[in-house]
């Protein structure tokens, strides 16, 4: 677009590329700064030529959409001097009789407020403030509402956030930025005739430093963003996506350096589990949710290895493979006649007290217990917050650089959704349970059974020049004074 004396907003580089990407989803921002509300605002501006064309951009509650709100008048109604905004119905009217509707979801049950529906366009601001179950519902929403227009989603997020864990595993490991990810779905129809699509979506990675405008107008505003604490830094600034304020476990270190000499890092190669060491299996039930399998060797130290995992989830974040207690249970069975490490071993089971629960007939533990695969349970402590602690107790290093907890690295689930686990709003000692926490508290029920006191002294982790400090243009400079 070029820049004339009557134009009204015009895209920087990274929002221009943003606002030209093809695919279905597409995801833009990963850090502060890079004119996220500004191009998500714009796109639903693309087809309001279009009498029957609606959309919708959705936050997590009303509150959050006043700044949002305020934005859009600023760009709407000078492009559109005879679009009208009905503030008690959140709708801007345009001279066509087109509509873009600001939307909020502060529940999961919210989501039925938009059943029956249809929106051409569909973004979220802040996608890591939603469920995936809030998000994939969308997808049911987003269709035409007549002829000819274009029916797609778009979303901007920063790290951290309740959905963090599922954001950063559909749009940012899932692939390098700025490379589509390609899904096929076949579907059969009544007559039994299968039928193929596929369905894009891309990560557009941006952040202040692509924000030419706001580092003209406001130079300072790196420094704001450098005087956060770290973790709220590294996100915000340089987006990184391990990293986020408001992460229950900030203790948490994957480091790939010392995979085998296991310094300073939780994460470690798998190895052979010495024949005396201790083995225990834990146990968090789910059908629709996942449900979680994961297996631990206790050392002479009382040092406690996650070493193998069996994670009933889907490809898509939070969604179980719904089997029966006896199908989980035979699986169970296969491992550890098979797994060097479990193979003739005596093990230990520690489980959801819920799975014993017989007051709807059968329990889950008296299914899992019959012929042919005998899997043994006992029911675990659900204390809460103690179990949390045994999370911080076991994670803290020593001064040798030695935790009381390691993960092989090939547990995936693991090494996925605990460290993107953030606090409850209102109970905030805890977890958020919306999110996907099935490992978490599965392994709680491990670390309960084996408790250890506080450590009296933790060390912190080494660190050189942080890297991260690497991404930033070297005409910058951050002082701690």
């Amino acid at each position: 677009m070029t820049m004339t004396s009557n134009t009204i907003w015009t895209p920087q580089p990274k929002q221009a590329v943003f606002l030209s990407r093809p695919e279905y989803e597409a995801l833009y921002g990963g850090a502060a700064g890079g004119g996220k509300s500004d191009a998500l605002l714009a796109e639903a501006l693309r087809q309001v030529h279009i009498p029957h064309y609606k959309a919708l951009i959705l936050r997590k509650t009303f509150p959050q959409l006043a700044e949002l709100e305020s934005r859009s008048t600023a760009i709407y109604k000078q492009a559109f001097p005879a679009a009208v905004y009905n503030a008690s119905k959140h709708v801007w009217c345009f001279p066509s009789g087109a509509r873009i509707y600001f939307g909020a979801m502060q529940r999961v049950q919210d989501r039925t407020k938009y059943q029956g529906q249809q929106y051409d366009f569909i973004g979220f601001d802040e996608l890591t403030h939603f469920t995936w179950d809030e998000y994939s519902y969308m997808f049911s929403r987003n269709r035409p509402s007549g002829a000819g227009t274009r029916v797609y989603m778009r979303a901007t997020a920063n790290p951290g956030g309740v959905g963090h864990g599922w954001v950063k595993q559909r749009f940012i490991t899932a692939a390098k930025p700025m490379t589509p990810i390609i899904d096929t779905y076949t579907v059969t129809d009544t007559a039994g005739q299968a039928h193929t699509y596929q369905r894009s979506r891309i990560f557009v990675p941006a952040s202040v430093f692509d924000n030419k405008k706001l580092l003209a107008n406001d130079p300072a505003y790196l420094a704001s963003l450098a005087m956060l604490p770290q973790a709220e830094r590294d996100a915000l600034l340089y987006g990184n996506w391990d990293s986020f304020s408001g992460q229950v476990f900030a203790e948490w270190v994957d480091d790939p350096i010392h995979y085998v000499d296991r310094q300073w890092t939780h994460v470690i190669e798998p190895f052979k589990i010495p024949q005396h060491w201790v083995i225990v299996r834990g146990f968090d039930f789910g059908y629709a949710k996942p449900f979680s399998v994961g297996w631990y060797a206790i050392d002479e130290s009382d040092t406690v290895y996650r070493i193998r995992e069996y994670y009933g989830c889907t490809d898509v974040a939070n969604t179980g493979l719904k089997l029966n207690p006896a199908e989980i249970a035979s699986e169970i069975r296969r491992i550890e006649s098979e797994d060097e490490n479990l193979r003739g071993k005596t093990i230990t089971g520690i489980a959801d007290p819920s799975i014993f629960d017989r007051s709807r007939g059968e329990s889950v533990a008296d299914i899992m217990s019959k012929a042919p695969n005998f899997v043994l349970w006992s029911p675990g402590d659900n204390a809460r917050i103690a179990g949390k602690m045994q999370y911080h107790y076991r994670l803290a290093f020593n001064s040798d650089g030695m935790p009381k907890f390691y993960c092989f690295c090939t547990c995936k689930g693991f090494l996925r959704t605990i460290p993107a686990l953030v606090y409850d709003d209102v109970h905030v000692e805890d977890i958020d349970t919306t999110q996907e926490d099935h490992i978490y508290d599965e392994c709680r029920y491990v670390l309960m059974d084996h408790p250890i006191t506080a450590p009296t002294v933790s060390a912190s982790v080494p660190r050189g020049d942080d890297p991260l400090d690497q991404r930033a243009p070297k005409s910058y400079s951050f002082y701690n004074i």
